[in-house]
């Protein structure tokens, strides 16, 4: 029987990861919860059995299940119909099974009726969700908006809604509007708060809403008359049993086609605000968004794994002048890159979610007790860490799923521009991820301020630290030969204390941090294991090259030469 996670071992590599034993140490509170619940863990080694276990359940559904969905999926798709959604056949199927495998509330807390697992093996089931149909992805990692519910919303809102989401209900974040897309602070759907009955009523139309017709929803509105800016926005609450909001329509999308994203027109829709007026966009949305943006990470790195898996498979069966064309130079050279930016994007993603991990569990404990100083100390350092690898993993994993999307295609040749070949879908569907919850150009604008502050290059120091073995050494010198380019370029380029000049080559100052950064993962992880030895050298050379590339760039860049960039 067919199951990704067993046939991906790397999974595994990334689920047992040293860090994983604070992690699990953090969320299981000393294992406090095996006296209440019979299925929570007594120790380190059941949590980690545990995870295995259900991964395992993921893995098999999505091969079993989900997958062989996918194409009528993305033929079928949704339909909208008296201001409702229908999902297609298929996309009901996979969540009628992820229901009944009692995976809906992953991540939750047991006394919600969640599973209580880390973000590592909830990003892992996200990761092979998305390689299986990644506009599924779009309906399982919505679960995401509970966290927020969890983080935001108070007792009896959590007692009220986490349940049913642990039970099988969907959620969505209405955020964007049809004058508010990143520029969020200008959202302008009206909340009013009535004296009468106590309410919230919500009023106006949100635009590109992801799973729109969802159970519950969490929605950015102004709440504040007369304002115009982020400060007049709060959160709420929507419960669709309540009425007040209907679907206009469903946007006819190039890609991800089997998750509806919606139009949605607000007439008088209760609500309850969630948290603190005022504090929608500048707390609550950005927590949302950057965990949406780790969800996104999980689905460029599936749908990179998918691609390279496509092409590896046609070039070894495509035969052309008497032999298959994986024998090729030019073909050999483009998979072993493909499979380099897989693995490369993977170890960002489980790097990035096991920071998040252990900023967020210090955080939940906060909450409960104070901090040791130790702790808070912990907290701060992991806190800053995953902002800064936040948009740097968002950015270069879902370019390189574009990538290799793109290169499984020409690996097809004619036969990969029709619907035949699943790398056609592939394509369309990873087009999305380098936009959506942020471009790649706001994901520099979030990351830059980590590279002229140090956060990046002190990380790479740490990693530099680290003892490798002896056959690596000959990596290990390259990174550092980058990692002094690296500073070279940094330096040069924020000497001159122009913010224009320093805002132009951003960029590029991020991808050659970025470069440096997923070379020193990629070597890690050949410590470990020697299977991944091939990617490594072929990520450290490519990286060696792109950092090279931005140098002379920068060296040979003129000032004055800014001028011919400007829109006329």
């Amino acid at each position: 029987m067919a199951n990704y996670f067993i046939d991906t071992q790397i999974y595994k590599h990334h689920l047992h990861h040293p860090l994983m034993k604070r992690i699990v140490e953090l969320k299981e509170r000393n294992y406090a919860d095996k006296d209440v619940f019979d299925y929570a863990p007594i120790d380190f080694e059941d949590a980690m059995d545990s995870y295995e276990k259900v991964l395992e359940i993921v893995g098999e559904i999505c091969a079993e299940i989900i997958a062989p969905n996918a194409e009528g999926v993305d033929h079928e798709g949704p339909t909208v119909s008296n201001g409702r959604v229908a999902y297609a056949s298929g996309t009901q199927q996979n969540l009628d099974a992820v229901r009944k495998a009692g995976l809906m509330g992953i991540a939750m807390p047991r006394r919600y009726g969640g599973l209580n697992f880390p973000i590592v093996p909830y990003i892992m089931a996200a990761d092979m969700v998305s390689r299986a149909d990644a506009s599924f992805e779009n309906l399982w990692g919505l679960q995401d908006c509970a966290e927020t519910l969890y983080e935001f919303g108070n007792e009896d809102q959590r007692q009220r809604y986490i349940p049913r989401v642990c039970a099988g209900e969907t959620m969505s974040m209405d955020l964007t509007e049809p004058d508010a897309g990143s520029d969020l602070q200008s959202v302008m759907l009206k909340a009013t708060y009535s004296e009468t009955d106590g309410c919230w009523y919500l009023n106006g139309v949100k635009r590109f809403i992801t799973n729109g017709d969802a159970d519950i929803h969490l929605v950015l509105a102004r709440s504040e008359e007369g304002t115009r800016d982020a400060r007049g926005l709060s959160m709420f609450i929507y419960d669709k049993r309540n009425g007040g909001v209907n679907v206009r329509r469903i946007e006819n999308k190039m890609g991800i086609k089997g998750s509806p994203t919606c139009e949605l027109v607000y007439k008088n829709a209760k609500a309850e605000l969630c948290g603190d007026r005022k504090l929608g966009l500048i707390k609550y949305v950005m927590a949302l968004m950057n965990g949406a943006r780790l969800g996104i990470m999980a689905q460029a790195v599936g749908l990179s794994e998918a691609a390279y898996r496509e092409g590896y498979a046609y070039a070894q069966e495509r035969k052309q002048f008497g032999k298959a064309i994986i024998e090729f130079p030019a073909v050999y050279e483009m998979l072993a890159l493909m499979r380099a930016k897989a693995d490369a994007s993977r170890a960002m993603l489980y790097e990035t979610a096991r920071f998040v991990d252990i900023y967020k569990a210090l955080e939940d404990i906060s909450k409960e007790r104070k901090l040791t100083p130790e702790e808070r100390q912990e907290m701060k350092k992991y806190s800053r860490i995953a902002d800064a690898y936040t948009p740097m993993g968002k950015g270069m994993t879902t370019e390189y799923a574009n990538q290799n999307a793109f290169d499984a295609i020409q690996i097809h040749g004619g036969s990969g521009f029709v619907k035949d070949y699943t790398c056609e879908r592939l394509y369309r569907d990873a087009r999305i991820t380098n936009i959506y919850e942020g471009t790649t150009q706001l994901q520099v604008v979030a990351a830059i301020r980590h590279v002229t502050t140090g956060t990046y290059l002190a990380q790479i120091r740490e990693y530099e630290a680290m003892d490798y073995k002896p056959e690596l050494e000959d990596l290990k010198q390259k990174l550092t030969g980058m990692t002094a380019l690296y500073e070279t370029i940094v330096s040069t380029v924020t000497e001159t204390k122009d913010n224009e000049y320093i805002d132009f080559h951003a960029r590029r100052m991020v991808e050659a941090a970025a470069h440096c950064i997923l070379g020193y993962l990629l070597l890690q992880d050949a410590g470990k294991d020697m299977s991944y030895r091939r990617s490594a050298e072929v990520y450290v050379g490519y990286g060696q090259a792109e950092v090279n590339k931005i140098h002379s760039y920068i060296t040979h860049f003129d000032r004055e030469d800014l001028a011919y960039f400007k829109a006329e």
